[in-house]
């Protein structure tokens, strides 16, 4: 499998982190990688409809089309055929490039379109659909947890200039041996994957989102002190920025010296409850 692929497959695991939302399926250096996505789009009626998605990557790909199934307990054979089809012509315009995160969000945004379509019987040329791949979200906040830095003074360079051109705000935050990224910014900025291989020097840049980079990036140092790329991470939490919660307007690096200083800037930041769900259960 090429490598882009693979950090695709890597940073897939990291955005689909909730309860069986991601599961690979199978792998073999012949017939490729199979996975599983779970995801939700809205509906005829508005409701969130639950989709199963099931992705095939050949070994060529993203040279090739990736194999693509559809499962809904609340879509017909034929409404599902129809989401696969769409799906897999969106794939052509991304065909050379990994894509997988970008149908995703693709059919998010177009399965209502695509089910009305179904009903009116209007033809694929009547229906107008999204084709960009920002989501129109608002603000969104994201909280990462990293087991470690090595090479802290570049590590912390390099978190900073990905803020910095992803026009995100937040806070790096060390506490003892916690380190926090929090992130406010667009959600496609956040989200929204336009995965390139990258060098240590982040040479190429495309509005690329934060986790993306992290997962690709040799950002870090392993203990023999040879560069690696970041495999220890996790999203601890991610949603729209409620009217409670405080917009930062930088992104800040900060070192805190007690638990009650590190609790004090999430209260400030009116995501009280957030440090008891995700942050407490960090301190052994």
């Amino acid at each position: 499998m090429a490598e882009p692929a693979r950090e695709e497959l890597s940073a897939l695991a990291a955005i689909f982190c909730g309860p069986d939302e991601w599961e690979v399926l199978s792998r073999s250096e012949t017939d490729g990688t199979v996975f599983r996505i779970l995801t939700k789009a809205e509906g005829l009626t508005g409701a969130d409809v639950p989709l199963e998605l099931v992705f095939h990557l050949p070994v060529n790909y993203p040279s090739c089309l990736p194999g693509i199934s559809v499962h809904s307990k609340h879509l017909t054979r034929a409404q599902s055929m129809t989401v696969k089809e769409k799906l897999l012509k969106q794939a052509e315009n991304l065909l050379s490039e990994p894509m997988i995160h970008e149908l995703v969000l693709w059919i998010q945004q177009n399965l209502r379109h695509i089910l009305n379509q179904l009903e009116t019987g209007s033809g694929s040329e009547k229906c107008t659909f999204a084709t960009g791949m920002t989501v129109d979200d608002g603000l969104w906040i994201t909280l990462l947890h990293l087991d470690h830095m090595r090479a802290k003074t570049k590590y912390v360079k390099t978190v900073e200039k990905w803020a910095s051109d992803l026009k995100l705000t937040g806070r790096l935050m060390f506490m003892g041996k916690i380190i926090l990224i929090l992130l406010q910014g667009d959600r496609s900025n956040i989200k929204v994957p336009k995965i390139l291989t990258l060098n240590m020097n982040l040479a190429i840049f495309c509005k690329m989102e934060y986790l993306i980079l992290q997962k690709t990036s040799k950002v870090d140092v392993d203990s023999s002190g040879k560069k690696c790329k970041e495999k220890m991470i996790s999203v601890l939490f991610e949603t729209k920025v409620q009217t409670e919660h405080k917009r930062f307007l930088a992104f800040e690096v900060k070192e805190y010296s007690s638990l009650d200083e590190l609790q004090k800037e999430f209260e400030t930041a009116g995501l009280k409850k957030l440090f008891s769900e995700f942050v407490l259960g960090l301190v052994k």
